[in-house]
């Protein structure tokens, strides 16, 4: 069975006895429309924009609530679309990886066309501004990460694209965010047409990055003369051009090759993955776990596609803040982390696999529901407690799911202080509660600085995740080895008073004592992690 358009049709009794839904909307009249009157394009078409986005609007098409499908550009790496997106007529294939030991297999069909946001490629360009032009564009969103929205380098210095855009103005821009603001002030010059800008990547005020961004670029043309001078009023006027905040939440790992072998055998051709020039990793099919979460805040200039009716929700601001908050530090996050750390201590290879180990299982609920939940974040339209339900119940445990504590113990020291920082900072305000309480936030603490010796539970050495800060950490554990002596732990201290990483002073606070004295039980010998966590947890 081929993965292209004619496949799905002329092999539709072979794709429906394999157990795969494929779209039932009348696919041409929906390109028709879209490309006619397009009202949403997305910008970064990975993983996570084919099993999330695309799979819902696909269910409203074939709902018949939705008559207009999706544009997809790429303006990072134009291979996703060469070699991936167009050689399979812009269909992939979901497999949604079930906690039930089960995979539904969805054929998706809701991107009627992908272009590459290349502003030398004159073709793909004047349709990119096209569709900009275009009264019915309700929104460009995005997926391009968290970095992508950066215009400097790690040391503040400006990019050598966005420096070149700021210097020739929007005619023929170098930049990823050049290229879309440029799109932006095609879409002014066609009448000021309203537009919803709305980043959906998985970082803090989300909007407000993508914002800065445009406005940055808006303002250094202004200023020069490079553009008509209204440009930064229609860009700042969010009557006209919205950046609304979004919480997005589901996890979509690198495709996995045993999910790979299950769909070629049944007997679908040419899955193979493709390693594209800048080593992005992309394939025809998406392994993803179920839970899905997206919460935009309501504001559209222009009006919205009802994808609220496809489990999408619109809300305030406030609210899409509190959503965040009570899944970075409550309710996900902090659960994720533990099981990083002390994951990698002890030798897992899969997530999933640790929730089969009682300790660790115990230490992520009493993270979750013994010490977050007093003082989460409550937004009103998700329960905390259901969250963490889905989380330990359903979403970690999956088998199915190849996701690794290597991975998540990624930018570690980036991650402490909003993940468990703030949770100790609310303890710190409230009456009716001590720091005290805490007796297992403080042993994920300790695990870091274990983690760090870069030495597993059974002695051996492992290599550590990376991390912008691992050769500044590092040189305090390096003095520590694995042994049964008392240790002088007063090297740790500079560490355990830096705010910056943890959200608060150790030191200051009095928590210190406490991940001291839990390191020295963590690297007593080997066996070690084990014993404490027996001690401590149950």
């Amino acid at each position: 069975m081929k993965l292209t358009l004619e496949g799905i049709r002329t092999q539709k009794a072979e794709y429906e006895a394999a157990g795969y839904k494929l779209p039932t909307f009348d696919y041409d009249l929906v390109k028709k429309n879209t490309y006619e009157n397009p009202t949403w394009i997305h910008f970064g078409a990975g993983n996570i924009f084919r099993a999330f986005q695309a799979n819902v609007v696909q269910n409203l098409l074939n709902k018949g609530i939705m008559h207009v499908g999706l544009i997809a550009a790429e303006g990072y790496d134009y291979e996703i679309i060469e070699k991936s997106n167009r050689p399979h007529d812009n269909l992939s294939l979901l497999a949604t990886l079930k906690a039930n030991n089960t995979v539904e297999k969805t054929i998706v069909g809701s991107i009627m066309e992908s272009l590459i946001l290349d502003s030398e490629n004159e073709a793909e360009y004047s349709r990119l501004k096209e569709i900009f032009r275009n009264p019915s564009l309700q929104m460009a969103s995005f997926t391009i990460t968290e970095k992508g929205y950066s215009l400097v380098n790690g040391k503040g210095e400006l990019l050598p694209s966005v420096a070149a855009d700021y210097a020739a103005g929007p005619a023929k821009p170098e930049s990823y965010l050049g290229k879309v603001v440029s799109l932006l002030y095609t879409r002014f010059e066609a009448g000021a047409l309203p537009i919803a800008m709305v980043s959906m990547d998985n970082c803090s005020h989300n909007g407000d990055k993508l914002y800065a961004a445009v406005i940055a670029f808006a303002e250094t043309w202004s200023n020069a003369g490079l553009c008509d001078k209204a440009f930064l009023n229609y860009v700042k006027n969010p009557s006209k051009v919205s950046f609304p905040w979004s919480m997005i939440d589901k996890i979509t790992p690198r495709p996995d090759a045993k999910v790979e072998a299950m769909l070629a055998q049944d007997g679908i051709e040419g899955l193979d993955a493709v390693i594209t020039s800048k080593n992005t990793y992309i394939a025809p099919f998406v392994n993803a776990e179920e839970c899905e979460y997206l919460v935009i805040e309501d504001a559209f200039p222009n009006g919205k596609p009802p994808i609220d009716q496809g489990g999408i929700i619109f809300t305030d601001k406030e609210t899409v803040d509190k959503v965040e908050k009570m899944k970075v530090c409550t309710c996900l996050n902090p659960l994720h982390t533990t099981l990083a750390i002390y994951g990698c201590l002890l030798g897992y290879t899969l997530i999933a696999d640790e929730m089969k180990n009682p300790l660790l299982k115990k230490f992520v609920e009493t993270v979750g529901y013994v010490e977050g939940l007093p003082v989460v974040v409550n937004p009103g339209i998700i329960a905390p407690k259901d969250f963490i339900d889905a989380v330990v119940n359903v979403r970690i445990p999956n088998p199915f799911m190849p996701d690794t504590p290597q991975r998540i113990a990624t930018d570690t020291s980036q991650k402490l202080a909003i993940r468990f920082g703030e949770t100790v900072k609310a303890y710190m305000k409230r009456d009716d509660l001590k720091l005290s309480d805490l007796k297992l936030i403080p042993l994920v603490f300790a695990g870091w600085l274990r983690y760090l010796m870069a030495i597993d539970d059974q002695g051996n050495s492992f290599t550590l995740s990376p991390d912008p800060l691992l050769d500044t950490v590092t040189p305090y554990v390096a003095g520590y080895a694995l042994n049964a002596d008392k240790k002088d732990l007063s090297g740790l201290d500079a560490l355990l008073s830096n705010e910056k990483i943890f959200g608060v002073n150790l030191i200051e606070i009095g928590m210190a004592d406490t991940v001291k004295a839990y390191f020295e039980e963590l690297s007593a010998g080997v066996g070690a992690v084990t014993k404490t966590l027996e001690k401590y947890v149950g």
